[in-house]
Formats: C-alpha cells, structure tokens, sequence
C-alpha cells in the first residue's frame, strides 16, 4: 500500500488471523477441509502444466505448500508472496530441508492489490483462499493479471457453498458448528479461525456469486476461464489464460 496509509480493516483482521497459526497450518488446514485440501491444491497446480524454464508466482503462497507442489510437479522457477512474515518464515523452513525447493523458490513478503513486479513478469500465476481478504476482488484479479505474459496460465483455489440443497444444509451445519469444534480441538486461535470461515465464507459468496467472479476474470483479461467444482462443491478450483489484450475473455 502507499507510504503511510493505514491497512483497512479487513486486511488487519487478516493479518491478525494467520499470525498465530503457522506452526500447524498445513495439517490443520487439510483436517478442517476433510483431508479434502491437498486435493484441490493438486488439481490447482495440475491445471497450470509449466514447463521447467518457466517462471510462475505464487500469491497468498502462506506456509509454501503450492509453490512446492509446482517446483516437484514441473522443475519451474516459483516466487512465493505473502503479506504474513509468520507464514512466510513457516515456507523458509520447508524449504531449508529440500535443496532442490531452496535453490528453485524465491519468497517475498507482500501484498496481492500492489505487486512488485513488472507487466507480464510471470509466466503462470496461482494463488489460494485469496480473494476473501482483500478490499476490491476486481481490481486485485487485474492486478495479478497484469504480471503475466499473454498466453500465461492463471489457477485459484478457494473454498465455496455446496449448491445442492442437501450438501448445502450439511455445509452449513459443519461450518458453522463443526469448524469451530474442531479449531478449538487445536487451539483458542485456530477457534477463532473456524468462527470466522463459518461466515466468511458464505459472506463472500452472497456479495460475488460464481458468475460475478468468472466476470472479474474476463475483464481483468483472462480467457477461456474455467470453474471446477470440489468435493460436492466445498470447493473450487479456477484457471484461464491471460489475453493479449484488457479483457474480453470467454467463459467456458
């Protein structure tokens, strides 16, 4: 953000939320989604197909799960960003006992609405449960668009509402009783975290339905974007092609 502007409100509560929970993030994380996470951030990475030369970043990169997942899948070259230092010293630790994930990740901290990096930089980009914290989904879609080449892939991850009714009313038993259980199973803080997933996840889909996101990736310029749907729907994994141009891209 400019010098001296004050973080909004959503984004210190973001701040204040990961702080605490890198110790046990990764587990956590997949034990809160039913063993579920790990195979959505597979179906992630598959869906960018780098090759080894290629240069891809990685946003909200957290404890540095996918930017692991791409250097072992593809041999590519992998910047890691994240505005939390905590989560960013867990990712300094995975990658200090692999030689080959130390010599091919980079991790910067900093925030997905400023990038510090050129037009077109990258030549893929991911990033995971993002756009629930930030102030302006649209303008953040653009600004990790303008980073990558024309022609590049760009993948997402995040968790969604079930839509069939009937998996919709277990969605919402787990989220909302469930999630907190299990946090407080961990810790205060990762109790906290349950109440908060409880509802903002179901707040950030009343404000952006599907078809308003996959409109956020079109204008931002991103092509043939695509959206899959994961485990019943409590999931969804996003990617399309950034365009030559500003937008105008198709939804399949």
């Amino acid at each position: 953000m400019p010098a001296g502007e004050a973080p909004s409100a959503r984004k210190r509560a973001a701040r204040e939320l990961f702080a605490p929970l890198p110790r046990h993030y990764d587990t956590v994380a997949a034990v809160l989604s039913f063993g579920q996470d790990p195979r959505w951030r597979r179906a992630m990475v598959a869906a960018i197909a780098a090759r080894r030369d290629d240069r891809v970043l990685d946003v909200a990169t957290g404890t540095g799960m996918v930017a692991a997942a791409l250097v072992r899948r593809f041999g590519c070259e992998v910047t890691g960003l994240d505005q939390s230092a905590e989560m960013l010293e867990a990712a300094r630790a995975r990658l200090a006992g692999d030689d080959v994930l130390a010599a091919r990740v980079k991790l910067l901290q900093g925030e997905a609405e400023r990038l510090p990096f050129a037009d077109g930089a990258f030549d893929h980009l991911t990033f995971t449960y993002l756009l629930r914290y930030v102030d302006d989904p649209a303008a953040t879609m653009r600004e990790l668009a303008r980073v990558v080449r024309p022609g590049g892939r760009i993948a997402s991850l995040e968790f969604a509402v079930p839509p069939i009714p009937l998996w919709h009313a277990l969605w919402r038993a787990y989220t909302s009783f469930g999630l907190p259980a299990l946090g407080r199973v961990v810790s205060r803080e990762w109790a906290a975290t349950g109440r908060f997933l409880s509802t903002s996840i179901p707040s950030f889909y009343e404000r952006n339905p599907l078809e308003r996101l996959l409109g956020m990736w079109r204008d931002a310029g991103i092509e043939d974007v695509h959206a899959r749907s994961m485990s019943l729907g409590g999931g969804i994994v996003m990617w399309g092609t950034r365009g030559s141009g500003d937008g105008g891209g198709q939804t399949a």
